[in-house]
């Protein structure tokens, strides 16, 4: 099945998510056939205080032609204060466009999804922070209340639903409410290190794509971020049939995963605000010094992956050739920018301190 992008699917992302406003970068991804019903399973144990349930949901990988599911896990928040905005499929030309998830202040519009674990398809009843503390909801997340003290409970009548999109034959109708159309005007950041690096390892794994598992993974959760062997959960069963296209082919994104550095977002900047007017100073000091490091790293690997492309244009490499060198390219780019996303993370960590006290494993 032939796959298509079109500029009208590009703006429509861009209306519906403000990506204009928020301070990462959004991978467009189009599909023409829709992803498979949510699995069934059950939420692992917290790990420690301040960590935040991420839910678990179906990527794309273009490479295989095929979804995979992305485990949902826990991972501790970025920021004090910070929730996460679930990603999710919508309709739009004719197929399904992925919106990626990201952290804020707010928990924004996520399609109208049931992921379960208090994200109910509208807001958030999993928890909220008081006083630089995340407060969990007991009555829809697995917390130890032995090592977890903060805690209440506020039980929520849903209506199970496993469709994993929205909009289109069969999908959810749900449209943003005004607040969830002003919480995309508010700082976002994207995924943090650890669950771009979760992403990579659930898409390399062959027995989390959907033609393999029929839409029931053997790992539907885990209990931090790439933690794919022991206590892992297995889905209980599949939320519903899934019957792909035969000839389901590839797909392509505005803003598709960079396969080169030129490709890769300018990293936003943070303006220091910790209270300490010298604090402030030495922390741009050392963001300046290391976003031009990361700069020169950046067009180092420019320029070595342009030399390769050169050489095989004088060997007049075949296309497997080039496919094999493009792919060797994207891996190459995918790993530098955790790399440097990283470094950008333990910068502000420096100067701030941890999401909450609690044990950390």
């Amino acid at each position: 099945m032939r796959m298509k992008f079109s500029l009208r699917v590009l703006l429509f992302a861009l209306v519906v998510l403000g990506a204009a406003t928020t301070s990462f970068a959004q991978v467009r991804i189009f599909v023409s056939f829709a992803p498979p019903p949510l699995p069934v399973y059950e939420q692992p144990l917290c790990p420690g205080d301040g960590y935040i349930w991420v839910p678990g949901y179906w990527a794309w990988d273009d490479g295989f032609g095929d979804y995979y599911w992305v485990p949902g896990t826990w991972v501790l928040a970025p920021e004090v204060g910070f929730l996460w905005t679930p990603p999710y499929w919508g309709w739009s030309d004719g197929g399904w466009v992925f919106y990626d998830g990201y952290w804020g202040p707010y928990v924004g519009f996520y399609g109208g999804i049931v992921y379960g674990f208090g994200y109910f398809g509208y807001g958030f009843v999993g928890g909220r922070w008081e006083g630089g503390h995340f407060f969990y909801n007991r009555a829809v997340w697995n917390v130890n209340v032995t090592n977890i003290h903060n805690v209440y409970e506020e039980r929520v009548n849903v209506t199970e639903n496993h469709v994993s999109f929205n909009g289109g034959p069969g999908g959810i109708n749900a449209r943003p409410r005004p607040e969830d159309e002003r919480v995309m005007n508010e700082r976002h950041i994207g995924p943090v290190a650890a669950q771009l690096q979760h992403v990579q390892a659930a898409r390399g794994n062959p027995e989390l794509r959907a033609s393999a598992n029929q839409g029931r993974p053997p790992i539907a959760a885990t209990a931090q971020p790439g933690e794919f062997r022991g206590s892992v959960v297995a889905a209980r069963e599949a939320g519903g049939e899934y019957h792909p296209p035969a000839n389901r082919g590839g797909a392509r994104g505005g803003n598709a995963p960079a396969v080169h550095p030129k490709d890769l977002p300018s990293p936003e900047r943070v303006t220091p605000n910790t209270g300490n007017a010298k604090n402030d100073r030495k922390y741009q000091q050392e963001q300046d010094k290391l976003f031009a490091k990361q700069e020169q790293e950046r067009q180092k690997l420019q320029q070595q992956q342009e030399k390769e492309h050169q050489q095989m244009a004088r060997q007049n490499a075949d296309e497997a050739r080039k496919q094999q060198v493009e792919q060797r390219h994207q891996q190459q780019t995918e790993q530098m920018q955790q790399r440097q996303t990283q470094q950008r993370e333990q910068l502000q960590r420096k100067y701030q301190p941890p999401p909450a006290p609690g044990k950390r494993h």
